[in-house]
């Protein structure tokens, strides 16, 4: 649902009439039209209006940085830092960081930066994941999932639940070489070794 529809929705479950919806406008945004806001002081309204009851109803995750977040967040889980995988513990998290309740609602790049970055910093903090990138950085390590599951095999060496130099055949075995590796690649990889990573933690 975009944020025009939302909001018409809203206004709709909380019975405003056109002229009392504009005023609401007025005072949130300082207009009184919807064509004249961005994306922004759309998110405003939105707000102000749940906060006098409006309940979209839930339909999975929605918005341009979904995905994003959503990845990260089971990234975070499979390197044992996130006890709870579901969506609706990422969606506490990013309204902790942002203030903004549902990521269909996370329009801004700035505010799904508060959320992102914080995620980032988290998992470097807590399992080591390095996410720089330099001129001097195997072509291989370039994708996020990349860093993840190297960060993942470096925990688990320290358990010694595995062998520190193992790390290219296990990729091997589980998917292809890791010249040959794809962003797609990389998650089932991490799936697996976040099995072993909970399991070493547990």
């Amino acid at each position: 649902m975009t944020p025009l529809a939302a909001i018409h929705v809203a206004n709709k479950q909380l019975g405003l009439d056109e002229d009392t919806a504009r005023d609401l406008y007025q005072r949130v945004t300082g207009k009184r039209s919807l064509r004249e806001m961005n994306d922004r002081e759309l998110t405003f309204i939105i707000t102000e209006q749940r906060q006098r009851g409006f309940k979209p109803a839930e339909k999975g995750l929605q918005g341009p940085f979904a995905k994003k977040l959503q990845a990260l967040w089971i990234a975070a889980w499979n390197l044992g830092i996130v006890r709870d995988r579901t969506d609706a513990a990422m969606l506490s998290f990013v309204r902790r960081q942002t203030g903004i309740e549902h990521t269909r609602f996370l329009l801004d790049a700035d505010d799904a930066a508060k959320a992102i970055d914080a995620l980032k910093a988290w998992m470097t903090r807590e399992a080591g994941v390095d996410w720089s990138q330099t001129v001097a950085t195997a072509s291989w390590l370039t994708p996020s999932g990349a860093k993840i599951a190297l960060a993942q095999w470096q925990m688990l060496s320290v358990t010694k639940a595995v062998e520190p130099n193992g790390f290219r055949k296990f990729v091997w075995d589980k998917a292809k070489p890791l010249d040959q590796m794809a962003d797609r690649d990389w998650p089932a990889v991490m799936n697996q070794l976040g099995e072993m990573v909970r399991k070493a933690k547990a």
